[in-house]
């Protein structure tokens, strides 16, 4: 027998991978959540975009998903607006808002509509109205099917997981991660707050919009501090962010401690813990696309499992990630060279002793908010910042001062 045809050959990735469709051209992808919920589905839009040549991929998700796509170059084609559903976007729902959402979507004509937005039992009739020739998503045992269906585990790693979806859409992958690229039309909003010459967002008179700061000067390493996370018990003890802080400065690197309007307080706490004039926060300062041009420029961040530190990985930024056990195999990254992680192995609520490996509709959550992570040592977070710092793809070629 002669050698089997490439074309035949069968096609690797991540479970199966299915035949593709046909006359594919419009592609939807559904999927609410944070900011780092669309970044988990971006290798999926990749591989979409890869076996659907010429295609255009609109994201059906939030204001936050919005703004990460106007400030970052990656391959998501466009963003619309969810309007508030019960099961996909949290919020009071307004039936005439949904109604008019679906058939401003029905007139879009979607070839594929894939739901990226847990098992189903509320994600899958929404995108079923969205009247798309074909569908393909997860789907819990209580969820309507789609055409084409993976079944649903909590426990899986969420960018694997749509790129599961992805094959049974006919598209193998082409990365397994996240790789979005900083917009230049930011780069002097991010360099007057790595200078501190951003005030309250507005860039000072004479400051050029288009330069790159200090470039070609002498600088400090620059360490990046994100304290937050939408669930409190991912946030590691402000006091710890602080030891950090400390003695990052003591090595003679600038820190800058990130996150929204919300976190200023917190930030501005861990600044002032850490007693030195070299940490400072910058918390409400940037929007996605200046923190996404000014993480891009950092030597190393570090945080907790949240949105900022998985944009920080997407832009290639070395990251040290404060984890749960149970939230690494969903959310963690999968290489250790440029990105570590530091674990708490906590299997009970350590006010009531409820069982916290249990999720969603296999056991209620109890009341608490207890920090999960507080076990982790800050000595042991500071030690991978020192060897990713020396590593840092951001450190050669460039001198840095005592």
């Amino acid at each position: 027998m002669g050698e089997p045809n490439a074309d035949d050959a069968p096609r690797r990735g991540v479970g199966t991978i299915l035949g593709a469709f046909q006359d594919v051209t419009r592609i939807a992808v559904l999927r609410g959540g944070g900011l780092g919920d669309l970044l988990f589905a971006l290798p999926a839009v990749s591989a979409l975009k890869a076996a659907y040549p010429g295609s255009r991929v609109t994201v059906l998700g939030t204001p936050l998903h919005s703004a990460l796509v106007q400030g970052t170059a990656g391959p998501v084609d466009g963003v619309r607006i969810v309007p508030f559903a019960e099961g996909v976007r949290p919020g009071e729902e307004d039936p005439a808002a949904l109604d008019a959402f679906f058939a401003d979507m029905q007139r879009e004509r979607f070839d594929l509509a894939l739901q990226l937005h847990g098992g189903g039992r509320y994600s899958n009739p929404f995108l079923l109205r969205l009247g798309a020739r074909h569908t393909v998503g997860t789907q819990t045992p209580d969820a309507v099917p789609l055409e084409r269906n993976l079944p649903y585990a909590y426990y899986q790693h969420e960018p694997l997981r749509a790129l599961e979806v992805a094959g049974l859409a006919g598209a193998p992958p082409v990365e397994l991660e996240a790789s979005l690229r900083p917009r230049p039309q930011f780069a002097a909003r991010a360099a007057a707050l790595l200078d501190g010459a951003l005030v309250h967002g507005e860039l000072p008179d004479g400051v050029a919009t288009g330069g790159a700061g200090r470039a070609g000067r002498k600088t400090r390493p620059v360490v990046v501090i994100h304290p937050g996370a939408t669930d409190p018990r991912r946030r590691w003890p402000a006091a710890r962010f602080a030891d950090v802080a400390a003695a990052c400065a003591a090595d003679g690197c600038r820190v800058l401690v990130a996150g929204d309007s919300s976190e200023r307080h917190l930030a501005a706490e861990i600044a002032a813990r850490s007693g030195s004039a070299l940490v400072r926060s910058i918390a409400g300062e940037a929007d996605l696309g200046t923190l996404a041009a000014l993480l891009s420029r950092c030597d190393v961040m570090v945080a907790n499992d949240s949105g900022p530190r998985h944009l920080a990985q997407a832009l290639g930024t070395p990251t040290i990630g404060i984890y749960w056990a149970g939230n690494l195999i969903n959310a963690g990254p999968l290489g250790r060279g440029l990105h570590r992680v530091h674990l708490s192995w906590l299997t009970h609520c350590p006010e009531c002793g409820a069982d916290i490996t249990q999720v969603g509709w296999t056991a209620p959550r109890c009341a608490h908010d207890s920090s999960l992570v507080a076990g982790v040592r800050a000595e042991d977070v500071y030690a991978d910042v020192r060897m990713l710092r020396a590593t840092s793809p951001r450190l050669r070629g460039r001198s840095t001062s005592p």
